[in-house]
């Protein structure tokens, strides 16, 4: 799925996201996917405290990041995670919980979620994305602002003269005719 450049789908509020993460020695990584496909990808570096955590604790700080980045498609819809971390399974009849877990376990309390085991020769996307966190930078999206495109019309090569035409075509129109202008003065104003 990596070896090629990632195409985003939309994200489909009527059918059920999956939640795929990993965490490595060096990061987390997740997708957001709906039927196969993905629609996001999250992956950070692990910082110093989190680097010295067990796996267990760097599996599920990662399930943890990942859903806080994606509530805003979790929520309110169940949904299903897929780790490789088996113990994860059973993180809801967890007996005595120390304070670092019970405070993640209640971040997760309020998703709806179903959790999937899924063996990590299986979990490559979430795997990658773990090991590699820079990888996430390719994938980043910019949006240019409108103002920014306005400015490019008259430099375009292709489109520098059609603008300049509508721009010359407008003016004398409005000269020729000032009643067609969406703008009017009555009585002063």
């Amino acid at each position: 799925m990596l070896s090629h450049a990632p195409l985003l789908q939309l994200p489909d509020f009527d059918k059920i996201f999956e939640v795929e993460c990993d965490a490595s020695k060096v990061g987390n990584g997740a997708v957001l996917m709906q039927n196969q496909k993905p629609t996001a990808y999250f992956s950070e570096k692990l910082k110093d405290p989190t680097l010295n955590y067990s796996t267990y604790d760097q599996e599920l700080f990662a399930l943890v990041r990942a859903l806080g980045n994606w509530k805003h498609y979790l929520w309110p819809k169940e949904f299903v995670i897929r780790t490789d971390h088996e113990s994860l399974k059973h993180i809801r009849a967890q007996g005595k919980l120390n304070k670092r877990h019970a405070k993640w376990i209640e971040i997760l309390e309020t998703f709806p979620y179903v959790i999937q085991y899924k063996k990590g020769k299986e979990n490559v996307v979430a795997d990658a994305l773990s090991r590699k966190y820079v990888l996430i930078n390719t994938f980043s999206t910019k949006l240019i602002c409108f103002e920014c495109l306005k400015a490019l019309y008259p430099k375009d090569p292709m489109f520098a003269q059609i603008f300049k035409d509508c721009v010359e075509w407008e003016r004398e129109r409005w000269m020729r005719d000032r009643s067609s202008t969406p703008y009017s003065k009555f009585d002063g104003f």
